[in-house]
């Protein structure tokens, strides 16, 4: 069954503010994203311009943005490029990502991409990848346990890299939950109804709601096609409306 934006009512004043200001703490998030997918498709086209395929160490030029913008002390606590297999010529897969310590310094993300021997070698399948190369959108991945980068409760903020018409990986941001949870949870709480905030995949980002808490999934509407839609819909005895400009939607219950 599908939602009935036709007969929904528009937006409230609360829930139309609520939506704006979600909306705005994320898209400070995806400023960050924005920034380094910019830096990245910049460097790749500067190699192609070279004559060359590029390689491993010419992501090395990516650490300086990558470092001034962690070390702003907002909501990110890793950011990066990740390759999309095939793009470098020297490895299978790659990742160029810096995480924020707890002191606030930067530090670099070292795994074993090894196909012999890791378990993280193939990233592709996860939402924070699959789901900006298959849309082409930005996108809001979890919340998850990072194993890959923190074993932090996590959130990442995905936009696609293309060069020349070619998917060349992701740019992305990741924001610990509890960091979220307390930027947006005191916005939900305006709200008349119990809330929650959805991803494209119905997976629960924050909520105010007992029954549905953070991590579980929403079943019935199509979230993508709602949030590519913009407007304010019913489905089941939900309201909807989605965060103008962010990849998620706050149901009512």
């Amino acid at each position: 069954m599908g939602w009935s934006p036709g007969l929904a009512a528009p937006a409230t004043d609360t829930e139309t503010w609520v939506a704006a200001q979600v909306g705005g703490a994320l898209e400070a998030v995806f400023e960050t994203v924005a920034a380094t997918r910019a830096e990245t498709a910049a460097l790749l086209h500067r190699v192609a311009a070279e004559g060359r395929p590029p390689v491993s160490a010419d992501l090395a030029a990516l650490r300086p943005g990558l470092h001034l913008r962690l070390g702003r002390g907002e909501l990110v606590s890793g950011a990066g490029f990740v390759a999309a297999p095939g793009l470098l010529t020297d490895v299978p897969v790659c990742l160029e990502w810096w995480q924020r310590g707890a002191r606030g310094d930067v530090r670099p993300l070292l795994l074993d991409l090894d196909p012999g021997r890791s378990a993280y070698c193939d990233y592709t399948h996860w939402d924070w990848f699959a789901l900006p190369r298959d849309t082409g959108r930005r996108a809001v991945a979890g919340p998850y346990v990072d194993y890959l980068c923190s074993d932090e409760y996590s959130l990442t903020l995905s936009e696609p890299v293309v060069v020349q018409g070619r998917f060349a990986g992701v740019a992305a941001a990741d924001v610990y939950l509890r960091h979220f949870e307390a930027a947006v949870l005191p916005l939900l709480r305006r709200l008349a109804r119990p809330a929650r905030l959805v991803n494209a995949r119905g997976r629960v980002a924050a909520s105010t709601d007992p029954a549905h808490l953070a991590g579980s999934l929403t079943r019935g509407p199509d979230f993508g096609r709602l949030l590519a839609e913009g407007r304010p819909a019913t489905h089941g005895g939900l309201r909807l409306v989605p965060c103008r400009g962010v990849p998620l939607v706050i149901a009512l219950t």
